[in-house]
């Protein structure tokens, strides 16, 4: 009884299309991107507290963040400046809190968005800043 047989060139041609279509399709229906929205707004975060951690003070301390939250009253006296250079250091495209152990200026932080958060010690005590798209 005959029996039929591939010829190996078949073959090969074969699963070379297969190949070259599975290249194809990868490069037309792409691969999904990175993430890169959360480690974006990580380093807006620490940009923001580095700027303000590295300002001389208005008024007495080793830096203007330092001054802000030495005591509940010069926060309070400077809490309208703080939230005023946050504002001008970030994106517009930002919002942001910024926490101290005497308040915190900026908006509230909203729970279904992606923040990126940083954290600046200083001598009064630790200042917590998020950031998140608008």
């Amino acid at each position: 009884m005959p029996r039929a047989q591939l010829s190996l060139s078949v073959v090969e041609a074969g699963i070379g299309v297969i190949f070259i279509l599975g290249v194809a399709m990868g490069f037309a229906l792409g691969v999904p991107a990175p993430d890169t929205r959360s480690a974006q707004l990580e380093l807006y975060a620490e940009d923001a507290g580095t700027v303000l951690a590295s300002e001389p003070p208005r008024h007495q301390g080793t830096t203007r963040l330092a001054e802000i939250i030495d005591s509940p009253q010069t926060f309070e006296r400077e809490q309208d400046a703080l939230e005023r250079r946050v504002d001008r250091i970030l994106p517009d495209n930002l919002m942001f809190r910024v926490e101290t152990p005497h308040g915190a200026v900026g908006y509230r932080k909203p729970a279904s968005v992606p923040v990126g958060v940083s954290t600046v010690t200083t001598t009064s005590g630790d200042v917590t800043i998020w950031v998140w798209y608008v």
